[in-house]
């Protein structure tokens, strides 16, 4: 038997949007989930949640045995780990809160258990600081919004994670459909993020300069460069770009265009002014159209779109390439 099929119990502890997102996709790849919060008004959000969003699953296809009625709530943690093989936290982001609740966790659950932290920031080294039982299989699974169809996944170990606990984690997201991306090395905000900040930060100064409004800087990147990364990333895309010579000949050209200011190193002081550029943008932006609405269009997207990554770049199976 392999360490993901014996992995059948998982344990969410925290169901926000990311925890909800996770127990929806552990669900309907077959596995039994408890989920732990103390907010007594969880149990009912956590299902509404896996309601809303089961129709998209059963489109994705659903693992045999799948079943919502695989769900088990918990008010008390401890009684919430008793059976988990395999631990994905998703608390509040506040460091002291985080480093307490998977200080408990490895206090409660075997040896063998890796614990899982879906932080955006925090660093896996700190998250494991005050583990007294085995820190070593503590480690950052890094998902993006909504987890149950966005199929990245960062894995990110901290000074005394060991990598045996990182494959096994791989094991099992890849059992998701997930492309799990192993982090060599821990960062602030690990990689994906990083990237996306870069992106915020620039479209923050292109508003505050009344440059372009909201909705402009959205098109800019749906209708230009955010067709091409879909399918090749930041680096293919360059690369095409300099011909059949590619990056060299892309280098050579551009090159010198490096070291032009074009970039605002520092994110501009997100002033009352700005903030109402930007609030009033999006609100412009989504007039007259219900959240939910948005949601359903984003899911059924994010299915198709994922269809035609698979048609036309298989290789962007991300694991065992890294």
């Amino acid at each position: 038997m392999t360490s993901q099929e014996s992995i059948k119990h998982i344990t969410v502890v925290g169901t926000g949007v990311i925890g909800n997102g996770w127990i929806t996709r552990f669900l309907a790849n077959g596995y039994h989930v408890t989920a732990y919060d103390p907010d007594a008004e969880a149990e009912q959000k956590t299902r509404e949640a896996v309601q809303r969003a089961w129709p998209y699953m059963e489109k994705m296809g659903l693992a045999d045995g799948a079943t919502i009625d695989h769900l088990h709530v918990e008010q008390d943690l401890q009684k919430a780990l008793e059976h988990a093989d395999f631990v994905q936290e998703n608390v509040p982001e506040r460091e002291e809160l985080k480093r307490s609740v998977i200080s408990d966790i490895d206090q409660y659950v075997a040896a063998e258990v890796v614990i899982a932290s879906s932080t955006s920031g925090i660093l896996p080294s700190t998250l494991q600081a005050d583990c007294q039982h085995h820190p070593e299989r503590v480690m950052v699974a890094h998902p993006f919004n909504p987890v149950y169809l966005v199929p990245l996944v960062e894995l990110v170990g901290g000074e005394k994670t060991e990598k045996n606990y990182i494959k096994k984690a791989q094991s099992v997201y890849e059992s998701m459909k997930m492309k799990p991306l192993i982090v060599r090395r821990e960062i602030e905000g690990h990689i994906a993020d990083r990237l996306m900040e870069a992106i915020w930060r620039e479209s923050l100064h292109i508003v505050n300069d009344g440059i372009a409004t909201t909705e402009e800087i959205d098109a800019s990147i749906i209708y230009g460069p955010g067709l091409r990364w879909a399918l090749l990333g930041p680096f293919l895309t360059l690369h095409m770009g300099g011909g059949k010579q590619g990056m060299s000949h892309l280098l050579e050209q551009f090159g010198p265009a490096l070291k032009l200011p074009w970039t605002k190193l520092k994110a501009p002081e997100l002033t009352d002014e700005l903030a109402e550029k930007v609030i009033t943008g999006t609100k412009a932006q989504t007039s007259n159209v219900e959240m939910e609405e948005l949601e359903e269009r984003r899911d059924q997207f994010l299915i198709e779109i994922q269809q035609v990554l698979e048609k036309y770049w298989p290789g962007a199976n991300l694991s065992g390439r890294l």
